[in-house]
């Protein structure tokens, strides 16, 4: 139990790390909560400070998701419940969400929980960025898209043969769907708004 503890504290010091902050911090000295959307994450990033620091950013916010769990996935025995694995994924999600070191505060933890389930459960993972994909090229509209592939991830959870972990786990299977409706509570504003008709398409700000 100690070592799932670990895991957990690990991985949310991980996931805390905003990187988003550190580069516009570096890039033009701001702070990227006081500006556009007010979001710690890569869209934000990228309507401010451009594509090319955004794909940095959202390189690395996968990372803290992905690396944690892989590493805490060794201490899981086959067949039995990945439970360093899991504790790993909500640890680093947590971190992003609540970051310590910005007196917990972040972002909507959508690229760090991409990271961590591709390591926990990669073909649901996989068939969420299908989805991502598929409603952002046709709509643009970067909230809509994560919302949608928060509510696809319990689902094709729950109908693939396996985890990528061994075993099906129901407790992959409840982490998932804590996760979605974490996503959907960050995402209210954004709701609002894509009910209203306001909410606007990812596009880089002029100055």
């Amino acid at each position: 139990m100690i070592s799932v503890v670990v895991a957990a504290l690990a991985a949310y010091l991980v996931g805390g790390i905003p990187f988003s902050y550190i580069a516009g911090k570096l890039a033009k000295g701001i702070d990227l909560r006081e500006h556009g959307s007010g979001n710690l994450g890569a869209s934000n990033t990228f309507r401010i400070l451009g594509g090319r620091i955004a794909l940095f950013v959202l390189i690395l916010d996968i990372a803290k998701g992905l690396l944690p769990v892989l590493a805490a996935s060794r201490f899981d025995a086959a067949g039995d419940e990945p439970v360093h694995a899991i504790a790993a994924a909500a640890g680093a999600i947590l971190g992003h969400l609540f970051s310590p070191y910005l007196k917990f505060s972040g972002g909507k933890g959508i690229a760090t929980s991409a990271g961590a389930f591709a390591g926990l459960a990669p073909w649901a993972c996989g068939c969420a960025l299908a989805v991502f994909a598929a409603v952002f090229a046709a709509r643009r509209i970067v909230s809509l898209a994560s919302l949608a592939a928060a509510v696809t991830l319990p689902i094709a959870v729950f109908v693939t043969p396996g985890f990528g972990l061994g075993e099906r786990h129901d407790s992959v299977l409840w982490v998932t769907m804590i996760v979605m409706l974490v996503v959907i509570w960050k995402h209210r504003g954004n709701i609002r708004r894509l009910r209203a008709g306001i909410e606007p398409a990812l596009e880089r700000r002029k100055g």
